[in-house]
């Protein structure tokens, strides 16, 4: 049943995931280079982890080992361009903020630091790796969500909505909070470790689909200055 439902998360998660790519090449890529970026790598990570992911049931130990070692790679990488995407949209929707330079100088800063003393609290060098990379993506995915909520918090205060900017960063809070709570539930209760995956890949899906339809719309013609990021 597990590994039906798995199935099914990538029969709609890559169609989703090229459906996004499509759409944004259509303009919005030049405005949004992190979040094009961000769609990319996920794309390809996802590709990479289908085979073994649907195998893993019958894999041998070593097979599972080194898929756990793939993919906390490729979630140390995604965990990367999270914040990298996050801060770009940030710079996106504080371009009318003077003290701009010092607000995402703070925001990095503060990141890299919740970032370092998360890994350094959790780290163990004892297998499995998942232990500790799952308490850490799950402190990550909690500030990334608080970032977002500060980032949802100005698009709204804003005079002039920006609602294609407002579904990006809804969709990624949904992202981030079931990140947190998928992450939480996996190292409180192994017992319901397929339980919280699912919860973890819908809201991945649900992040996918807001993105096809805010990137799907005709692109709006940007002026010059506000193209791409300087």
């Amino acid at each position: 049943m597990q590994q039906a439902l798995q199935l099914c998360g990538y029969l709609f998660g890559v169609p989703l995931e090229l459906l996004v790519i499509a759409a944004l090449l259509r303009g919005d890529y030049r405005r949004y280079p992190f979040v094009f970026l961000y769609a990319v790598v996920d794309l390809l990570t996802t590709i990479i982890e289908i085979q073994p992911a649907i195998a893993y049931r019958s894999a041998t130990p070593a097979a599972k080992k080194q898929f756990a070692l793939m993919f906390w790679f490729n979630e140390r990488i995604m965990q990367v361009l999270v914040f990298l995407l996050v801060i770009s949209l940030v710079y996106i929707a504080t371009k009318h903020l003077r003290p701009r330079r010092t607000l995402l100088t703070g925001i990095i800063c503060g990141t890299l630091l919740v970032a370092a003393i998360s890994f350094w609290i959790h780290y163990d060098p004892n297998p499995p790796i998942g232990r500790y990379m799952t308490r850490w993506t799950r402190d990550l995915n909690f500030c990334a969500a608080i970032l977002d909520l500060g980032l949802w918090a100005l698009l709204i205060g804003a005079r002039q909505k920006d609602y294609k900017l407002l579904l990006i960063t809804g969709a990624l809070g949904i992202q981030f909070t079931g990140g947190a709570i998928g992450q939480s539930l996996r190292d409180a209760a192994p017992a319901i470790v397929a339980m919280a995956n699912n919860f973890l890949m819908i809201t991945n899906l649900a992040r996918l689909y807001i993105w096809w339809q805010a990137f799907r719309g005709q692109p709006k013609t940007l002026p010059a200055g506000d193209a791409s990021l300087k």
